[in-house]
This record gives C-alpha cells, sequence and structure tokens, in this order.
C-alpha cells in the first residue's frame, strides 16, 4: 500500500537553534504511528509543519503522492490535516456547539444552517459518547477533560484525512480515553491515517500500529509495535539506560505539618479529612470530578470553603489567600499551566522567580543579572530545554514549561508542596527525574501532596495513597496496600470506606 503521507529529511531553525536535522517518516492510509521523543526533541514543531503553523527550511512532503507544503493551518485543514494540540485552543466564550463548528458553519444560500450544525455537533459528541453534553454551555465553563472532549470531536467534524493527537489523553478520565481508542480504532478502520504522540508508552502500545522516535531533532528509530521492546523505545528516547522509572529514596517520616479536618468547599470537595507528615509524600487519586484539585483550591486558598478546618504547623486557621499560604510555606503546582500556572508571554526567569523576588533583588530591584544566574542554575537541575532565562515560557513545549512551573515552588523553598498532576505532559526521562526531586524533598523534610490520574507513579513514588469519590476522601492507606485495581474500585465507590 502506498503511504499517504511522507516526509523526507525536514528541516527546521529558530535563530541558532536546530530544532529539526533532517526528520523523517510516513504514515499509510488506515494506520496509526505513534511519534515518541523526549520534550524538545522536536515532535510538535514537525506536526506544526504538517499542519500548516510552521513552514519547513529545508526537506520534502508529500500527501497521496503529491507534493505537499502548507501555505497555513486552514490551508491544512482543507487538505484533509487535523491537528488537536495539546494546549487546548477553544474560545473559551462560544458555545460547545459554536466551537465545534467554528470556521466549518454549514451555510445554505449564504445563511448558516442552525439546524444542520447541531446535528453535525451531537454526532461528533455521541461518537465519543458524550451527547448528553448542553450544545449551549460555554466552553470555557466546562472542565479541562470536557474541553478536551470537545477538541477532538471538533477534529472529527471535519473529516480529516489525517488526523494528529497530540498527547490527546493527558487530560481525559479512563473512560474517556477508552472512548478515543475506540474511535481512533473506527478512523483506522475507515482509512484515515492516525498520528498519535503520547509520553504514555503503554498507550502506544495498545492502539497504534508503527512508530517513530525523535531525539534532539533527528528521527532515531522506527518499527512496528507488536515487535518492539519498550526498553529499547525508551533508550531511542534519552539515548541511555532509564534503569529506575520510579527511584526510591529512604526517608522518614516525622510530625505532622499539615492537618485537613471535615474540609467543604462550596461544590467540591465534601469532606475531607487528612494529615500530612514532615517527609511524607501522599498520593491523591480518583476519578475527573471527584474534587481533587477543588481540595487542593481550597486548601491554597483560591476557593473558599463552606466548612472545615486547617491546621498549619499546630495552628489553626481561618480562611487565608495564596499569599498567606504562600508565606507559610506552602506551594501549588495547577493542572491547567496555561491558564493558571504559568504567565506564558513573560520570561522564564520571570515565571521561577515570581513568589519570591528577594534572592534576585537588590535595594528592593529586580536584579537582571542575579536573576538570569539562578533561572540558569534551574534550568540545568531540571534539563530545561530553552534558548536562555530570557526566552518567552509560551514558547516552550508543554513539558519544559511544566518543569520550569515546578522549579518555582522549588526557588521558592516551599516547605509543603502541593503537585496537581505534575507530570502530565512530561516525557519519561524527565518524569524520572521529577520523581527523583520529589524523592529529594521528602528526604529533607518537605511534604508533598501528589494528585495524579496515573496510578502508576502514585504507587511508585507515594509513601501514602488517600482515593476521593465524589468529593469524599474514602480512604487513606499505606501506598504497599492498594493495587492498581484496588483504587480503581474505591474511586467509584465500590470499596468499603475507612
Amino acid at each position: 500500500m502506498n503511504p499517504r503521507l511522507v516526509m523526507r529529511q525536514v528541516e527546521k531553525r529558530f535563530g541558532a537553534t536546530r530544532a529539526l536535522r533532517g526528520v523523517s517518516l510516513e504514515v499509510a492510509p488506515g494506520e496509526v504511528l505513534a511519534l515518541i521523543g523526549e520534550n524538545g526533541a522536536g515532535k510538535s514543531t514537525l506536526m506544526k509543519i504538517l499542519s500548516g503553523a510552521y513552514r519547513p527550511d529545508a526537506g520534502d512532503i508529500q500527501l497521496d503522492g503529491a507534493q505537499f507544503i502548507p501555505e497555513n493551518p486552514q490551508h491544512a485543514r482543507a487538505c484533509g490535516i487535523e491537528m488537536i494540540y495539546q494546549e487546548l485552543t477553544l474560545a473559551p466564550d462560544l458555545s460547545i456547539e459554536e466551537n465545534l463548528l467554528l470556521g466549518n458553519e454549514p451555510a445554505r444560500f449564504g445563511w448558516l444552517n442552525r439546524s444542520k450544525r447541531r446535528q453535525l455537533a451531537r454526532d461528533a459528541l455521541a461518537e465519543l459518547h458524550h451527547a448528553d453534553l448542553s450544545l449551549d454551555l460555554p466552553a470555557g465553563r466546562c472542565s479541562i477533560a470536557v474541553q478536551q472532549v470537545v477538541e477532538i470531536a471538533r477534529a472529527l467534524v471535519r473529516q480529516p484525512r489525517v488526523l494528529i493527537l497530540d498527547e490527546p489523553t493527558s487530560s481525559l478520565t479512563q473512560r474517556d480515553a477508552e472512548n478515543l481508542f475506540a474511535v481512533v480504532r473506527r478512523l483506522r478502520e475507515r482509512g484515515v491515517s492516525v498520528i498519535y504522540i503520547s509520553h504514555f508508552l503503554e498507550e502506544c502500545q495498545a492502539i497504534c500500529d508503527r512508530f517513530t522516535v525523535l531525539r534532539d531533532g533527528e528521527s532515531v528509530g522506527c518499527g512496528r509495535m507488536s515487535d518492539a521492546d519498550l526498553g529499547g523505545i525508551i533508550r531511542l528516547m534519552v539515548g541511555r539506560e532509564v534503569t529506575e522509572i520510579y527511584p526510591r529514596k529512604e526517608h522518614t517520616l516525622g510530625r505532622p505539618v499539615l492537618e485537613l479536618r471535615r474540609i467543604a468547599g462550596r461544590q467540591k470537595p465534601s469532606s475531607v479529612s487528612f494529615t500530612l507528615r514532615e517527609g511524607e509524600i501522599l498520593g491523591i487519586a480518583g476519578l475527573v470530578g471527584s474534587g481533587r484539585t477543588e481540595t487542593l483550591r481550597v486548601l491554597f486558598g483560591l476557593d473558599e470553603p463552606r466548612a472545615g478546618e486547617v491546621v498549619v504547623g499546630g495552628q489553626s486557621s481561618d480562611f487565608l489567600g495564596p499569599t498567606r499560604r504562600l508565606a507559610q510555606g506552602i506551594g501549588l503546582l495547577s493542572e491547567d499551566r496555561k491558564e493558571e500556572g504559568l504567565l506564558l508571554g513573560r520570561s522564564l526567569a520571570d515565571n521561577l522567580t515570581l513568589t519570591r523576588l528577594g534572592p534576585v533583588s537588590r535595594f528592593g530591584m529586580v536584579n537582571d543579572r542575579r536573576q538570569q544566574n539562578v533561572t540558569r542554575q534551574w534550568m540545568e537541575k531540571l534539563d530545561v530545554r530553552a534558548q536562555g532565562p530570557e526566552q518567552a515560557i509560551g514558547e516552550l513545549s508543554g513539558g519544559n514549561q511544566q518543569k520550569i512551573a515546578v522549579g518555582r515552588l522549588l526557588h521558592h523553598d516551599a516547605k509543603i508542596l502541593l503537585l496537581d498532576e505534575p507530570t502530565r505532559g512530561i516525557d519519561v526521562g524527565s518524569k524520572a527525574q521529577i520523581y527523583r526531586l520529589i524523592g529529594d524533598l521528602a528526604v529533607q523534610g518537605r511534604a508533598v501532596v501528589f494528585v495524579s490520574s496515573y496510578l502508576p507513579e502514585l504507587l511508585g513514588v507515594c509513601d501514602t495513597i488517600g482515593v476521593m469519590c465524589r468529593g469524599h476522601l474514602v480512604s487513606v492507606r499505606p501506598a504497599r496496600e492498594w493495587t492498581e485495581h484496588s483504587i480503581m474500585a474505591a474511586a467509584v465507590g465500590q470499596a468499603p470506606t475507612g
């Protein structure tokens, strides 16, 4: 079978930086290709060229045997190329229906065909098993997971020839991810070519036919996924052995530093109680919508509680805002780095030092040299791939953005770290690095609350795991007493509380 898409020796420079150094790949009709690589390997740049956001500096692209150089994203979509970006691109004030058909509205005699538009929107959502979503609801009022579903449905409306999925399950529940896999399989049966970018290699193994690995802007390996060894793929990705994905460091648990007593939010959580000790890594599992994120927001002071008590360092306090919580040594890593976690138009240096300017200031003024030196030190420790401290953080890959967000907490010297999905969008090698950092923090006596939808990392990293179900923290036990199955059973209300 002739390939649907061929990319040969594609190159791209950004100033002195060579983002792509001659990348090649191909995908056939009805084939799912896994595009794998660390953050900064060039995956997103390559796909932005294919989708018309960037122009290549060199190389050859063919679509169904014809020369193809997309002039812009609109031209690429008209040619059947659809890309779903890792960072959401919905118009938050428009309805779900309007977002689904934006730029592709059915019309008759120059007038919008509203009934057809509504039917197309319903059909696309039904294919993802979300036919019950209100089409009139503003997209910005939906959860991140629902917004991700809308992004995927929007691509399906256009019936693409080539569909690019960039970390499509990073915000999805397990059920939504399974629905997505079923859709990908149906698209494959229809002859659609799918390029699937994911750091979850187990997903790639389950859904993809072949793989291509990028490292430092080059193609370093490809093959059939059924013949692949995951250890071998990781070696290709990082150029070395990753001997320990979940590094464990011996540490002792000390005195209590934080206690939540029957905390309830305006809507969620309903009731959360736990005690966090020095050196403890407490994992919080649960389905999206169970109240995990809302618990951290109430604790950090972003949302006002309806009831309950927070005790920090033995001192009970009424509702305190984020400034006071930061002063108490509590730091929050938001799950939504684009809207809440980062100032995308500002530099890496500004984002990293924002909450603690003292060490980079002189006579009350920020000293640029000190700020840049401190930022370079954290960039080196966290292996952040960027041009330098002055680069706008919005220009970095999602994984490198996340590293700077984590680095800000470390620079702030927080004693209690609230981490909401800290490894979302981060590659295998960088995940191991983040886990090692968390372990180092525990050795130093720092306390960590670690919210994650990825159960293997909770089991591999945490000392204690609690599970949330419908706004309640239903069980908190040592990690060794949990399995993936028992965590999921508790998350859906099928396990006894305790």
